[in-house]
């Protein structure tokens, strides 16, 4: 065949890819797509080699390099496997599951399969081929666990995630050895002893892994980092920012980067100037960046409302360094007795922080309130500003409930405006109400610390209207500019939180069925129908358990550009404006408004990957703050065991009670088998275990008295015994 006729022949083949065109866009060699080798390799209808396929697909000699590195990034993401004879399969047509490892403390694990499907098993044996978040393929078996449950086998490992880890570093027999701090990841990692460093035996050590494990091999690591003692002051937080990869250092990039120590006169252009309004930021006794300052003043019966945000798009740029970092981090990380900060210092506690008594360059939502708490006008705008106050909640609750004592006195140019936010506060809250937004009651606690940077009390703090005074401004401020950017057909984060899924409304109203109460409207209940329950059941006795139910019914919320309105506060928009100090998103939100006015548009990307990613983030620094204070909290109960507490049952599973005490707010778990002798069945919609001979029952909400027994600082566990005199209650099984 001449090569002319041959050339003819590929291109009349490459015609047929129905991603041509997009592949001669994206690539200088424009290759089949995978689309369409999928598509050949399917009509095929039996597994075949590779010079089988280039044949097929009339790869050339000098394209064949390139589409070799075509079906290997296939096989990487699992559309194609190759089996024992080197024949290329596709995966779909051989009853294979793709997913991610899940890994359990006790040795098995779970594959969470890509499609949503049921999750599947796999044993201790299969769990030494992986380490948990590893990307697999694996074969579905016949063979159940003692749970019913399918089990599967690794058939090939796609994407190994775990590139380092941190862990205490052990000595047996001369062979070391690390035990990762993440006990999902339950295999020893092998340390060679010209690879320890200086390390010893019992320190908490970061180790790069240079073998991953196989069904023969166990993971071989290469220590990087000694980070100490397990027991030193702050090691827990230590531990937190590695095992949950926490960005926590400045590139020498950024550190180096010079910004002037103040406001400059030449960046007041094209600002309105309010440095003349009595602007003040509140916030709590350990605050140290200030993000918002508001102002209100009566006109009429109305009242116009100043929210003042720092300006951090100002100096971070899109797409700079800075920015870049910014992103990384989603978010800053408050750890008790520390914040890791989204900006560096300089900016987050310097010049972006709305201080006391200096310039600052600011964003504001100035808005228009009726007496009705109807919003009447807003507009935004990028203005210069001087806080005259550094204000805390404490002080604000002592001027509003004191107007004429000792710090009422100390600011007395200030109280009228104080005052009026106050009467603003109470228009606005009965809005809320109106509006039926969900104010569920939770305890939030602090912890005080001693010398020793360890626990020394918990504390309740207690919330006052001056925390909901703030709340209520900056909600305010949100939803404008969430309404701002709609409006302009501007794409950017909401803050999105959907209602109940069905099936946990089923599960809820079941429950709710129990105690003679229900939830009105339908199968899609709005905010308002929860309100009402919560109002209604508010003076019971059993009102914390019936609200933990309810409360756990709900959706997590999370970033997205697609508005979905937020359930709990019942908006049909809600965004986040008001934090660009310390949350990503509000740093997005930010630019778009700035764009708007300037008649552009904002582009940062896929919008939906940024929302995923600053959602991951955020719960990536949640399950970093509940470590370490689960740590602190051990350490703080080592000295009490056998000591006894009143608790209440705050978690109820097949495996036992989960009870936290009353006045120090720790949790711990009853095992199963410290109840009284019977066999206990689990009813996860009536959140209660009940006992088949005795009829005794422990439900969720329960007081219990109990007594410590054990406490685990590597696991972060705290076991509870029912206490001798602890009277459990009787029901009639139902």
């Amino acid at each position: 065949m001449s090569i002319k006729r041959k050339r003819n022949k590929k291109n009349q083949l490459r015609e047929l890819d129905p991603f041509l065109k997009r592949e001669q866009t994206r690539y200088g060699l424009a290759l089949p797509s995978r689309e369409f080798i999928l598509e050949v390799l399917d009509k095929q209808g039996v597994p075949i080699s590779e010079p089988k396929l280039l044949e097929l697909l009339d790869i050339t000699a000098e394209e064949s390099e390139f589409f070799h590195r075509r079906l290997s990034a296939m096989i990487r993401d699992g559309q194609i496997i190759c089996n024992r004879k080197g024949d290329i399969c596709v995966t779909d047509k051989l009853e294979l599951v793709k997913g991610t490892v899940q890994g359990h403390s006790d040795g098995f694990g779970f594959l969470i399969p890509d499609d949503g499907g049921t999750d599947l098993f796999l044993t201790p044996k299969e769990m030494h081929k992986v380490l948990h978040g590893d990307r697999v393929i694996a074969r579905l078996t016949n063979d159940v666990d003692r749970r019913g449950r399918r089990e599967c086998r690794i058939v090939r490992v796609l994407e190994s995630v775990n590139t380092h880890l941190v862990g205490r570093l052990y000595e047996d027999h001369g062979i070391f050895f690390i035990v990762a701090e993440d006990k999902r990841i339950n295999q020893d990692i092998l340390v060679p002893k010209e690879n320890i460093m200086n390390a010893h035996a019992g320190q908490v050590v970061m180790a790069n892994i240079i073998q991953q494990p196989g069904q023969h091999a166990q993971p071989i690591g290469h220590i990087v980092e000694i980070l100490g003692d397990y027991a030193a002051p702050g090691m827990e937080i230590e531990i937190a920012l590695r095992k949950f990869d926490l960005p926590h250092e400045f590139s020498p990039k950024i550190i180096s980067t010079k910004f002037p120590k103040k406001v400059l006169k030449k960046e007041f252009a094209k600002r309105e100037d309010i440095r003349h309004l009595p602007l003040v930021t509140i916030d709590s006794e350990t605050a140290k960046d200030f993000d918002d300052a508001v102002y209100c003043r009566q006109e009429g019966k109305d009242f116009r409302l100043f929210v003042a945000i720092a300006d951090v798009s100002h100096y971070v740029r899109d797409q700079d360094a800075l920015d870049k970092e910014a992103f990384d981090r989603g978010n800053s990380v408050y750890f008790p007795r520390r914040v890791i900060p989204m900006l560096p210092e300089v900016l987050s506690n310097g010049l972006c922080s709305l201080n006391p008594q200096v310039d600052r360059l600011c964003m504001v939502c100035e808005m228009l309130w009726t007496a009705k708490g109807e919003l009447s006008e807003y507009r935004f705008y990028p203005a210069v500003m001087l806080s005259h106050a550094r204000l805390t909640y404490n002080i604000v609750a002592e001027l509003l409930d004191q107007p004429k004592g000792n710090t009422a006195t100390e600011y007395t140019q200030l109280l009228p405006h104080i005052q009026l936010l106050y009467r603003l506060f109470k228009v606005l809250h009965k809005s809320r109400r109106k509006r039926g937004a969900i104010d569920f009651e939770t305890i939030e606690t602090e912890m005080v610390f001693n010398n020793q940077g360890k626990i020394e009390r918990i504390c309740p703090v207690e919330r006052n209207d001056a925390h909901r005074l703030i709340e209520e401004c900056m909600l305010a401020a949100n939803v404008c500019a969430a309404d701002f950017l709609e409006k302009h057909q501007q794409p950017v984060l909401y803050r999105v939180h959907e209602g109940p899924s069905d099936e946990k409304l089923v599960a809820l109203r079941d429950f709710l069925k129990e105690f003679g109460l229900q939830l009105r409207g339908g199968d899609k209940p709005s905010a308002k129908d929860y309100a009402r329950t919560l109002d209604h059941i508010r003076e019971r006795t059993d009102a914390q358990l019936l609200q933990t139910v309810m409360l756990r019914s709900l959706s997590q919320a999370m970033y997205s550009p697609d508005n979905a309105g937020h359930f709990g506060l019942a908006y049909e928009m809600y965004t986040h404006f008001t934090s660009p100090i310390r949350r990503y998103p509000d740093l997005l939100v930010h630019r778009a408004i700035k764009a708007v006015l300037a008649g552009k548009h904002y582009d940062p990307g896929d919008w939906h990957e940024i929302g995923k990613h600053c959602s991951q983030t955020e719960r990536r620094a949640d399950e970093a703050t509940r470590e370490v204070e689960s740590w602190l909290k051990c350490f703080y109960m080592q000295d009490k065991i056998n000591d006894c507490f009143d608790g209440v049952i705050t978690g109820v599973t097949a495996f036992g009670l989960f009870v936290t005490l009353n006045t120090i707010y720790v949790e711990g778990l009853v095992y199963i088998s410290e109840l009284p002798s019977d066999y206990f069945r689990h009813d996860s919609v009536k959140h209660v275990l009940r006992g088949e001979r005795s009829g005794i029952s422990f439900r969720l909400g329960d007081s219990l008295r109990v007594k410590l027994v054990r406490v685990d600082l590597a696991t972060r566990k705290i076991d509870f015994v029912l206490a001798d005199n602890n009277n459990a209650r009787k029901k009639s099984s139902k």
